[in-house]
C-alpha cells in the first residue's frame, strides 16, 4: 500500500482505478481518460493534486535563497505572483521544475514534483542561507486543480471575491469558500482556464463534494492523473521524468524563456551558458503519419534508419484525433520528417509545432 491524500477515500466513492505514482495511491481515471479529458477541455475537471509537495520558505533572505537555486529570475517577482522556474545541479541537468508563490520575500510557498519533494527538500536544505526556515507542509494542505473553460463561473459562483480579475500566475490568500479560508491561484497544467487551491487538508472532503455537486450544471468530472498527463502534453508543457530530468536540461527542453542568462547568478548558469553556444539536443513534436501510437521511449530514426534519439512522451490526442509526441533528437537535425520504432515497425512521421494546440 502507498501514501494516500486525504481524498483517498472519495476516489475509492467515486469508482476511480488506482494506480501508484510517485509512491502515492492515485486515481488514474474514473470514468475514462477521454471523457475527463474531454471535460476539461469543454467544461470543468477536478483534480486532486495533493500528492504534490509543498514548502515553506521563510527568512529574510529567503528569496535570494530560492533565486541562486533557480534558473529564471525571482528578483521581479511581486507578492501575491507565482513564477515557473527550473532548478538545476551544476552541470545544468534539472532537479525539478518547480512553482514559486511568493506571500513576501521573506515568505515564499515553493510547489514541486511529488516524485522529487524528498530529493528537492534535500537540495534547498543544503543550500539555505543562514536565517533562513525551510519546512515540509505537504501532508497539511489538500491541493485541488479545478481546470476547464466553465471553471471561473464555478469558483465564482462561490465566493464573494473577484477571482475573474485574477492574473494569470497570480494568487490570492485567505480566499474563503464555503466557509473554509485558502489560496486560490490561476496557473494550471492543462492548457485551459483554472485554479488551483490550497487549504487545511481537514476541510477536504467537504470542497471535494461541493465542487462537484455545484458543479454539476456547468459539466464538471471528477478527473485522474490519465487526463492530467494527455492534457498538459497537448498543450506541450513538460513533465519531470520525460521532457525534463536529471540529464535533460531546460534548454534542450525548449524551456529556454525561463532560464534568465543575463540575470543573477544561479546554479548550472556556467553550464547553461556553454550548452546554448554548443547545444547539442532539441526537442521537437511530431505526428505520425501511419498508424500507431509513439510511446515514452521508442526509438527515433532518420531517414537512413539511423538511431537519432528518444521518444519523450507520445498518445493518440483525444482533442485533434491524431497520434502526436515529443521526441528529443540532436540539435542539428533539419529535416522535417523522422522514423519512429513502434514494436517491430518503424513508422513515418513529420515534425511539427510542439504547440500541439492553437488555444
Amino acid at each position: 500500500m502507498g501514501k494516500r491524500t486525504c481524498l483517498y477515500d472519495m476516489h475509492i466513492q467515486y469508482n476511480a482505478k488506482i494506480v501508484d505514482f510517485a509512491g502515492f495511491d492515485m486515481p488514474i481515471q474514473y470514468e475514462g481518460i477521454m471523457d475527463e479529458h474531454a471535460a476539461t477541455r469543454n467544461a470543468i475537471g477536478l483534480f486532486d493534486v495533493s500528492h504534490m509537495g509543498k514548502f515553506e520558505l521563510k527568512g529574510e533572505e529567503a528569496k535570494s535563497c530560492i533565486n541562486y537555486l533557480v534558473t529564471n529570475d525571482l528578483t521581479a517577482l511581486v507578492d501575491g505572483q507565482a513564477m515557473y522556474a527550473p532548478m538545476c545541479y551544476e552541470d545544468g541537468g534539472t532537479v525539478d521544475d518547480i512553482l514559486v508563490y511568493q506571500h513576501a520575500p521573506n515568505n515564499l510557498l515553493l510547489v514541486v514534483n511529488a516524485g522529487n519533494k524528498d530529493k528537492d527538500y534535500k537540495w534547498i536544505e543544503s543550500h539555505l542561507l543562514p536565517g533562513v526556515d525551510l519546512k515540509d507542509i505537504t501532508n497539511e494542505l489538500c491541493q485541488l486543480a479545478v481546470q476547464g473553460p466553465k471553471s471561473v463561473a464555478l469558483i465564482l459562483s462561490l465566493t464573494n471575491i473577484s477571482l475573474g480579475t485574477l492574473k494569470y500566475y497570480h494568487f490570492l490568500d485567505q480566499v474563503v469558500l464555503a466557509d473554509v479560508p485558502m489560496l486560490i491561484s490561476r496557473t494550471g497544467y492543462t492548457g485551459e482556464d483554472g485554479f488551483e487551491l490550497y487549504f487545511d487538508k481537514k476541510d477536504a472532503q467537504k470542497i471535494w463534494t461541493l465542487l462537484l455537486e455545484e458543479g454539476s450544471s456547468y459539466g464538471i468530472k471528477p478527473c485522474g492523473l490519465g487526463a492530467r498527463d494527455t492534457l498538459r502534453f497537448e498543450a506541450g508543457m513538460p513533465l519531470y521524468g520525460n521532457e525534463l530530468s536529471e540529464t535533460i536540461n531546460p534548454l534542450e527542453a525548449g524551456l529556454g524563456y525561463f532560464v534568465k542568462l543575463d540575470g543573477e547568478d544561479f546554479i548550472g548558469k556556467s553550464s547553461l551558458l556553454e550548452y546554448k553556444v554548443q547545444p547539442k539536443r532539441k526537442l521537437v513534436g511530431f505526428e505520425l503519419m501511419d498508424k500507431g501510437i509513439a510511446r515514452h521511449g521508442a526509438q527515433v530514426l532518420n531517414p537512413d534508419e539511423e538511431r537519432i534519439g528518444a521518444v519523450t512522451t507520445g498518445y493518440i490526442s483525444p482533442t485533434l484525433g491524431k497520434s502526436i509526441g515529443l521526441a528529443l533528437i540532436p540539435y542539428a537535425y533539419d529535416k522535417d520528417n523522422i522514423l519512429v520504432q513502434v514494436r517491430k515497425n518503424r513508422l513515418e512521421a513529420k515534425i511539427i509545432n510542439k504547440k500541439f494546440l492553437k488555444q
